[in-house]
């Protein structure tokens, strides 16, 4: 029986490239498996997948009776909506541990790095297969995404490290200019709806019994949101309350000036300002060097919700 590799809803670079290199990895070591995914392929995943010839896995939300290795995630709010009665064969993750459970053992490989794809450079190494050139294409892009070209605070020499060899498989003269490439693709906002921005890297989490959404957007330049920033203040402000959520926030980040400004709908925006020891100002705040929602966004604000 095949298992289904999967990564989180509304799948970011990391999601997609990391379940098309987990997949193939299973493959070559004798364990049938298929990359899938829980949602449409962002601008930048795109350009990566047509960057070294991919096309993106199968679209499959239901997975009940169905074996799963799980990639870049351990949360309910993120997992497939039928993951309780699927079987939960393996984990690969570089977040906080969630609270999704399962009734049999499972292999796990979750390490405190920058991206899921470092620890599936790791696992490839591990069982000693070899990496061909496409993937390393997508395991190094998605590895420069989610560590924002090595500037997040999530960055790891293992990251960095990692990012060298794969370059070297895929044949890629200049990492770091690829990963410029990818962020101009991802600051082309203008003419997008303002859910599709919101909702182009969107997570929930159970806070302390409370539903909070938190979106990002990282561009090159803040400027970009001018035009629309009072469209994504309502967009979220809608999809509070259509979702029942405690809070939505989007963060809007700025990678060349290291710091994100943050949109805020909450029930309780001292909350938010507890969290960030910040003080807000018409629903808005500045985070001076906030690049990360997993290491700086989330934990503080759990804090928060906590107590």
């Amino acid at each position: 029986m095949a298992m289904y590799v999967v990564g989180h809803k509304i799948p970011d670079s990391d999601s997609i490239c990391g379940a098309i290199a987990l997949a193939y990895l299973k493959n070559q070591i004798g364990e049938e498996a298929i990359p899938t995914r829980l949602g449409e392929v962002s601008p930048e995943t795109q350009f990566i997948l047509d960057r070294f010839g991919f096309e993106a896995p199968e679209l499959k939300m239901s997975y009940a009776g169905e074996d799963v290795y799980i990639v870049d995630h351990t949360e309910k709010t993120q997992a497939p909506d039928d993951i309780d009665q699927a079987r939960v064969v393996g984990v690969v993750d570089h977040h906080k541990l969630g609270d999704l459970t399962t009734s049999t053992p499972l292999e796990c490989w979750i390490r405190p790095v920058g991206c899921s794809n470092t620890i599936i450079k790791m696992m490839y190494d591990f069982y000693n297969v070899e990496i061909p050139k496409g993937i390393a294409g997508l395991m190094m892009c998605a590895i420069l995404s989610d560590t924002v070209i090595f500037k997040s605070p999530t960055c790891t020499t293992a990251d960095i490290k990692c990012v060298e060899a794969l370059a070297e498989i895929a044949g890629i003269d200049d990492a770091k200019e690829l990963g410029m490439e990818m962020f101009k693709v991802k600051s082309a906002v203008e003419g997008t709806p303002a859910r599709d921005l919101v909702m182009r890297d969107f997570k929930d989490f159970n806070m302390n019994g409370n539903l909070v959404g938190i979106g990002q957007l990282e561009v090159i330049d803040l400027a970009v949101f001018d035009d629309i920033k009072a469209d994504l203040e309502a967009d979220i402000a809608k999809l509070k309350e259509e979702g029942n959520r405690h809070s939505v926030l989007l963060l809007l980040t700025d990678i060349m000036k290291e710091g994100s400004q943050m949109l805020i709908a909450s029930d309780d925006e001292g909350l938010v300002a507890k969290a960030y020891g910040a003080e807000i100002s018409d629903s808005k705040v500045w985070l001076d060097g906030v690049l990360s929602r997993k290491k700086q966004v989330v934990p503080p604000l759990q804090e928060a919700f906590a107590g």
